[in-house]
């Protein structure tokens, strides 16, 4: 009896592991961007070019997805290399003290067929603070490249730097202290 009941103990854990499935961004298909105002009158685009993102759900409906996020900061880019290098001086990001900024998701939360909120901690600059973000999902298809199912999601949001301490010698009327994220990611299952 003791055997039976092992071996259905180890037939359940094992049908819970295969379920779970792991995601990773395509990073040719993949953007984590930001975009901020500049003198009250113009908005500047940016993103951090060298990024990971790791989905692992094992709900076909993406219900129970946990979401991890790792991006280095010396890889950010708004297209002018001046603004870039300040940029990654202690005047914003410090990218040599502060070389990553993660996101790891807590709790997900359905709003429609397509639409999620998505709360976790992101941690930048030194500093932790929940943010919640919203999810749109475009659609599963079979790569035809890989054969390997993909989806797609679009991911908006925004936090202050000054939640941060980025950026503290700059006032408002210089550079916004709210910083919009704009997000797009291609998944392929590892």
């Amino acid at each position: 009896m003791k055997k039976v009941i092992f071996s259905i103990l180890v037939l359940s854990l094992s049908l819970v592991a295969s379920a779970q499935q792991s995601w990773s961004n395509d990073p040719m298909h993949s953007r984590l961007g930001f975009v901020v105002k500049h003198l009250t009158i113009s908005e500047i685009n940016g993103q951090f070019s060298s990024f990971t993102i790791k989905v692992k759900t094992s709900k076909p409906d993406f219900t129970d997805m946990k979401v991890s996020v790792v991006a280095k900061t010396a890889s950010i880019s708004t297209g002018v290399e001046m603004r870039d290098t300040h940029l990654k001086t202690a005047d914003f990001f410090d990218v040599e003290k502060y070389p990553e900024l993660t996101f790891e998701s807590t709790s997900l939360k359905k709003i429609s067929e397509k639409q999620f909120a998505l709360t976790g901690n992101l941690s930048l600059h030194g500093v932790t603070k929940a943010v919640t973000l919203h999810v749109t999902y475009y659609g599963t298809v079979v790569n035809p490249m890989n054969k390997k199912g993909t989806f797609g999601f679009h991911i908006t949001g925004s936090v202050k730097r000054s939640d941060f301490g980025i950026g503290p010698k700059f006032p408002e009327a210089m550079v916004s202290d709210r910083i919009s994220i704009v997000a797009d990611a291609e998944f392929s299952k590892e």
